[in-house]
């Protein structure tokens, strides 16, 4: 199984990971959020590997834009699946899946380990 990376084309961390992999010559797969979309079963994947707190990503642009009722549904496993799947944006990136490995976000000391 090839090695999946997760994330949006033009944002500038999922942009700092594919550099890294690049450069480290590992292979992988490009899933962009805005062109393939997310499904159920994946965001269960994600929520299941790192847990649903750490998938919503609350720093960023679209959580901001988000509408309070929309955060407050959020809160908790089966709202925040249904957010996310409406704003995939709001999900934390990049996502690093290979086997049993999963990673989320970028920090080069932890990607470091996929040399």
């Amino acid at each position: 199984m090839a090695a999946m990376l997760y994330g949006i084309a033009n944002c500038d961390t999922v942009k700092k990971a594919r550099r890294f992999l690049d450069e480290n010559g590992i292979a992988y797969t490009f899933h962009d959020y805005k062109k393939a979309g997310v499904d159920e079963g994946l965001l269960r994947a994600f929520f299941e590997a790192f847990g649903w707190e750490a998938v919503v990503n609350t720093r960023g642009t679209t959580w901001r834009k988000l509408p309070d009722e929309a955060k407050a549904r959020a809160a908790g496993e089966a709202g925040a699946l249904a957010v996310l799947m409406d704003n995939p944006s709001a999900i934390k990136r990049p996502i690093y899946h290979d086997g049993d490995r999963w990673l989320v976000g970028f920090d080069p000391t932890s990607w470091a380990t996929l040399r």
